[in-house]
């Protein structure tokens, strides 16, 4: 149990760090939500790869690994086009 748990972590940031190289431009968000937003990817990459049967694989499951790298960029993109972010207050300045 806590094996899964850091290791959600660890591939969370991973996926989620590489997300955020693969997206264009500057993203305005926090490590944490970048954290949050790779373990989210992966595990809902996990679960689809699971339920696909691409998750049982000799060796390194490759394509479990890239669904869970486009669910990150997704979840980088929305995160970053809801203006979910660092300190967006929503108020424009004079």
């Amino acid at each position: 149990m806590i094996g899964a748990i850091v290791s959600a972590i660890v591939i969370g940031a991973i996926v989620g760090a590489l997300a955020r190289l693969i997206v264009p431009g500057k993203q305005n968000m926090s490590i944490w939500l970048t954290l949050i937003v790779g373990i989210v990817a992966a595990l809902i990459g996990t679960l689809i790869a699971q339920a696909a049967g691409w998750a049982d694989t000799r060796g390194i499951d490759w394509i479990e690994h890239i669904l869970q790298l486009a669910l990150a960029v997704i979840g980088v993109l929305l995160v970053t086009r809801m203006g979910m972010g660092r300190g967006r207050s929503g108020r424009t300045q004079v």
